[in-house]
């Protein structure tokens, strides 16, 4: 098995080709099948390179030589260790979760779309695949680049819309810009590790002393590629316009790929961010705002996709904390659970606008719990998960994150625990204004009302089971000694990490009471939305609350400041620059070449005697040249 890790990826790259090449020509039931069954394969693979990894074994495949230029070799090669094997798991689990809801959610379109569609899906996945199985920083890359251009096809899917055309370009745009601080990091190691391999760079980076210039520079610039990709400032305003996209689209985006691709690519590095503490305080800092600011602005979103995407944008933004403060484990399971509650949200949402005929806007919903009881049951599962309420898997991940912020600094944790419960609020404002009290919809909506079909539901229902206990393999040790099976199979991937920093041990009764306050304040958050909600519909936004839902002005902000004049210098160089300067200068040119030409052919007179006067004339002036003037 360890020598077929190329089938992972390979799988999905055939289901896009055969859906891509043969769209036109496929029956929807066939698109549909090709593209899940490519991921249901995968992800068995997955399964069982997870099992061998499990027992012991690291697996390593180079397919081929990739770049070979003097002492700088890059393969195209694989690596399956404890982390990637996770990422395969999330990724491909998932993944086909969403590829099965898709063939319900949309089946509305032509046969030709949809296979687009699903061929787009796979493509998806793939680069997804290949980020996280490479095993130096240029596959990575390249996986990195495949995911950007995916999320720019999937946003811009409904390609006819133009804002949803817009929405895509932002997409890509601002990944770029992530990107270019990515690509100078791959050089700038080119340049101190001379390789990109893992093994290479991180046994070379451990030889370093702690806050090594070159390490900063190298981490700050990995971490401006991971801002771009998982959406923390400043590069965070893409992500909920991605909302454009299908709602599957936005589940898998969201929840276990594109956005958590920074996470890991930063826990994949563990050992050079814990030798740059500027850069981890960096990352720690900006993780909170991130946290604080798409919190704030999800307390007042009335569109049921952007009360998700700002959740998903704060929830990374818990990730990065983790990760700035050493808590690698705890960011990684996190991204785990999140995947788990965060696709269920996504997927629950679009069960609720395919019942509502297409409508987002949750003041017009109301009293869903009777008509869609499946729905309704697993769509409070992940609200509870996301609050963090035990014994439910966001609890023990986001539990684990606040515990090393407290070790680090008591303000991170006082933030944190503000963050936590300003997510049950926000979450449990949108349940309770979705799915009680009376339906404020129209009197047709309410007719065509019912539940989802079983290729919707199903994932909804295993979904609910893993945001259920899939906490449960990370148990902390003050709860039950020994539990946290995650820790020990991520041990030997921040073994270096664990031994380079400094070890800060809180105490079992101090981690009991840190606890109890998370869980009740988001509880006392979670009840008091439940109540107020239930009761009346907040139908408007007053004062501060309007600057909440124009989530504090910072599109427009990014417009006027960088989109305007970025507009206003491209015509500037238009109509001053291209039309005064380069055009008349290459008009200029044809114009001279033209006349000359004219002016020339008078000399073809047809006359023999005319040609032989010319050529002795110029043999005169060959032989002047020759004799007469000195080199």
């Amino acid at each position: 098995m360890n020598q077929l890790v190329y089938l992972v990826p390979l799988f999905p790259l055939i289901g896009f080709l055969l859906n891509g090449v043969f769209r036109n020509y496929l029956p929807k039931n066939l698109s549909g099948l090709i593209g899940s069954g490519a991921i249901l394969v995968s992800f068995v693979i997955s399964v069982l390179l997870f099992i061998e990894v499990k027992n012991g074994l690291v697996i390593n495949q180079t397919l081929f030589d990739f770049i070979s230029v003097g002492e700088l070799s890059v393969p195209f090669a694989f690596q399956v260790d404890q982390l990637s094997s996770i990422f395969l798991l999330i990724i491909t689990g998932v993944g086909f979760l969403i590829h099965l809801y898709s063939t319900a959610y949309m089946h509305e379109e032509r046969a030709p779309h949809f296979a687009r569609y699903f061929a787009y899906l796979n493509l998806f996945v793939f680069s997804m695949l290949l980020l996280v199985l490479g095993s130096n920083f240029v596959i990575m890359f390249i996986g990195w680049e495949g995911v950007g251009l995916c999320s720019y096809l999937l946003i811009g899917y409904w390609f006819k819309n133009d804002s949803y055309n817009n929405a895509a370009k932002k997409a890509f745009i601002m990944n770029r810009i992530g990107d270019f601080g990515f690509l100078i990091a791959i050089f700038w190691m080119i340049l101190v590790f001379g390789s990109t391999n893992f093994a290479d760079v991180f046994s070379k980076a451990a030889t370093m002393p702690v806050g090594a210039a070159a390490l900063t520079g190298i981490t700050l610039l990995l971490f401006l590629g991971a801002t771009g990709k998982s959406a923390q400032i400043p590069l965070y305003t893409w992500l909920p316009d991605a909302m454009a996209g299908p709602t599957p689209v936005s589940a898998l985006i969201h929840a276990a790929t594109m956005v958590t691709a920074g996470i890991y690519m930063i826990a994949r590095s563990n050992v050079m961010y814990t030798l740059a503490p500027v850069t981890q305080t960096v990352v720690a800092i900006i993780g909170l705002a991130t946290a604080i600011l798409a919190a704030t602005i999800a307390l007042r979103q009335f569109d049921i996709k952007k009360v998700l995407a700002y959740s998903t944008v704060s929830q990374l933004g818990y990730m990065f904390v983790g990760l700035g403060v050493g808590a690698y484990t705890g960011a990684v399971f996190h991204v785990m659970t999140h995947a788990f509650f965060k696709a269920l949200l996504f997927l629950g949402a679009g069960s609720v606008i395919h019942a509502m005929h297409h409508e987002q806007d949750i003041r017009n919903m109301g009293g869903l719990k009777k008509h869609l009881p499946i729905t309704h049951i697993t769509f409070l599962i992940g609200c509870i998960a996301i609050a963090g309420i035990p014994p439910l898997s966001g609890f023990f991940s986001k539990d684990e994150i606040l515990a090393g912020a407290w070790s680090v600094n008591k303000i991170y944790w006082v933030i944190g625990v503000i963050g936590a419960m300003m997510t049950a609020w926000y979450m449990f404002r949108l349940y309770a204004t979705t799915f009680l009290g009376k339906f404020r919809g129209t009197p047709e909506q309410e007719h065509h009302l019912h539940e989802s079909p079983a290729a919707i539901t199903i994932p909804l229902i295993i979904l609910a089971i893993l945001s259920f206990v899939g906490g449960w393999i990370g148990i902390p040790e003050v709860i039950l000694p020994d539990a946290h099976a995650l820790e020990h199979f991520l041990a030997p991937v921040f073994a270096k990490s664990n031994e380079l920093k400094q070890a800060h041990h809180i105490e079992h009764s101090t981690e009991l009471m840190l606890m109890t306050v998370s869980v009740a304040g988001a509880l006392i958050a979670a009840i008091i939305a439940w109540i107020k909600y239930s009761r009346k519909t907040d139908m408007e936004s007053r004062g501060f609350g309007k600057v909440l839902e124009n989530k504090w002005y910072v599109d427009e902000l990014y417009d006027k400041i960088i989109v305007r004049p970025l507009y206003a210098t491209g015509k500037f160089f238009n109509r001053q620059v291209e039309k005064n300067l380069i055009d008349w200068l290459v008009n200029g040119i044809g114009k001279l070449v033209h006349y000359g030409s004219r002016q020339m052919r008078w000399m073809q007179s047809g006359q023999v005697g005319s040609y032989v006067l010319l050529m002795v004339l110029g043999m005169l002036v060959f032989f002047v040249l020759q004799f007469f003037i000195k080199k």
